[in-house]
This record gives structure tokens, C-alpha cells and sequence, in this order.
């Protein structure tokens, strides 16, 4: 089985999210519509999607993710900016 990690931000991009799945559209359509109340998120209003990367196996997306997840700030930018400089919400282009 394969999987996804992403980035997600709200709209003033300042606060991150990195996640992982193996149902892109289903988990980041759970972010957009605020389904786990309380959660993270849900309290930041994170619900954009900027960036993702998909693998032919959930583990290696699972590793990936640890990865990002210690990256600096300004990593995570990078990494942003080198797949999406415009930072548009990529979800019409997964849904």
C-alpha cells in the first residue's frame, strides 16, 4: 500500500502541519472540513494544502515524514517553495 506525506498551512501561512496517510484526498478533505473537533488543525484553522509526496509504500512515507518533521522553519519553506512557489492550495489538483 502506498502513501502520502503533506504540508498543510492556514491562510496566513503561519503555522504548519506535516502529516502522513495512505488517502491523500480523504485525509486532507478531513482537515478542510474541521472533522476531528479540537484537534490541531481544527484549532489553527489549518486546512490548506501546499505541498505533498507520494511513495509506493506507506513506511517510506512514514520515514519521510519523521524527516520533514524535524526540518527548521525555514526548511520547510524550501521544500514549500521548490514544488509550489506560488503557494496555491493544491487541492483542486488532488481532488
Amino acid at each position: 500500500m502506498g502513501g502520502y506525506i503533506y504540508i498543510l498551512t492556514n491562510a496566513h501561512h503561519s503555522v504548519r502541519y506535516t502529516g502522513v496517510t495512505s488517502q491523500l484526498v480523504k485525509r486532507i478533505g478531513e482537515h478542510k472540513n474541521h472533522f476531528y473537533k479540537n484537534s490541531f488543525t481544527d484549532r489553527y484553522n489549518i486546512e490548506f494544502l501546499f505541498y505533498y509526496e507520494s511513495y509506493g509504500h506507506i513506511q517510506d512515507a512514514i520515514d519521510r515524514e519523521k524527516v520533514v518533521k524535524k526540518l527548521n522553519r525555514q526548511r520547510k519553506i524550501d521544500l514549500i517553495n521548490s514544488l509550489n512557489p506560488e503557494w496555491k492550495d493544491l487541492w483542486d489538483e488532488i481532488s
